[in-house]
């Protein structure tokens, strides 16, 4: 259980097994309003089985050089609050998992960089990473903090009533703050396209979070429905479902995780492979896809060419509200990616038209600062 088991269920949560944890799916006001909620205002989700560690050393030089050999960020160049999403890699290219990288702003954690990792596959995690560190470098997995992300359009404003800084920060600035006095580190960051704030604070104290946010007006509790079909409206990977160790960066279309110096240095695993697909490409590609009609092309639905040629499968699948109709995302051959090209679904044993989108489904809306 997280933390707030005892709040979802006070608020009628419709609770799930989901990577070990019981968890709220949705509220009773169901997923279409809380995905409606979110975009529209803003939602709180709790996102406390997500794991939360720091990776010690020295210096940051030293730290960002050994999370250097995992992955492949930028985090000697990684700026004094700021935080990079990056990938996991296995010596083969593929993805081991995706995550969170905070630099922290104050100069007492110099030679530190926090990290945030998928539930289902913290455990792995933080054993892959521990085993490869150098022996000045450690990781310390940090369970007695819970995490809270409160997304959507009015999400800056309903956090700075709480805490000032927040309305201070642009898309991953990261900031160690106090939210009515209580101490809590704050990205500005999320998972539904939208602009938001991940909130990690004391697991004790989480609690009196949640149910100040939730006292106003705009916040609604949002729960693991709509935030799938957020992300996926968005474009975003799931892990275990969009990219997995069978799938690399490129193939995945998240080329823009290796950063130019990486790319002309290498130095990650599998940096031979993923820099010959950059290069030269992949056989397979990450896209986006739009049935036609009204059925859902759902997570393992095989895609054809029009003249029934296999070209892959779908990976992530549903209606996606903001869209008003069905959504999906899967791998197809390379050449068979360009947007608007026909494909064809075999859905529940049926052909179902549909054609390769560009993604994202609905624009992504960080908040990057004024213009």
């Amino acid at each position: 259980m997280t933390p707030l088991h005892g709040l979802h269920l006070e608020l009628g949560a419709r609770m799930v097994p989901f990577a070990g944890y019981d968890m709220p799916v949705q509220y009773p006001k169901g997923v279409l309003a809380e995905h409606v909620h979110t975009r529209e205002a803003a939602g709180l989700f709790d996102v406390s089985h997500m794991g939360q560690a720091r990776l010690k050393g020295p210096d940051h030089e030293t730290v960002a050089a050994a999370l250097e050999a995992l992955a492949p960020g930028n985090f000697k160049g990684l700026g004094a609050g700021r935080q990079v999403y990056s990938l996991l890699l296995t010596n083969k290219g593929t993805i081991v998992d995706d995550f969170m990288v905070a630099r922290p702003a104050a100069p007492e954690e110099e030679g530190s960089l926090l990290l945030v990792v998928n539930a289902a596959c913290k455990e792995k995690d933080y054993a892959y990473i521990a085993a490869r560190l150098p022996e000045n470098v450690t990781l310390e997995p940090l369970e007695d903090l819970a995490l809270l992300a409160l997304q959507g359009p009015r999400a800056g404003e309903v956090l700075a009533r709480h805490a000032r800084q927040a309305a201070e920060m642009i898309f991953m600035d990261a900031r160690r703050g106090s939210f009515d006095g209580i101490a809590c580190h704050l990205t500005r960051a999320g998972y539904t396209g939208e602009d938001g704030f991940e909130i990690s604070v004391a697991a004790d104290k989480a609690e009196a979070v949640a149910r100040a946010l939730l006292a106003h007006d705009e916040v609604e509790p949002i729960g693991l429905g709509a935030r799938d079909s957020l992300r996926l409206e968005a474009g975003l990977c799931l892990y275990g479902h969009d990219i997995d160790e069978a799938t690399t960066p490129v193939e995945a279309a998240l080329n823009w995780a290796i950063p130019k110096r990486r790319r002309e240095e290498g130095g990650f695993p599998g940096a031979e492979t993923i820099l010959d697909q950059l290069k030269n490409g992949a056989p397979s590609k990450r896209v986006g896809i739009l049935p036609d009609g009204k059925a859902p092309a759902r997570e393992g639905t095989e895609i054809f060419s029009t003249t029934g040629e296999k070209l892959g499968v779908v990976t992530s699948g549903g209606f996606g509200p903001s869209v008003g109709g069905p959504i999906a995302m899967g791998y197809v051959q390379t050449a068979a990616s360009d947007v608007s090209t026909e494909v064809v679904l075999m859905v529940r044993g049926k052909e179902r038209p549909a054609h390769i989108a560009p993604l994202p489904f609905v624009a992504q809306r960080y908040y990057r600062g004024k213009k």
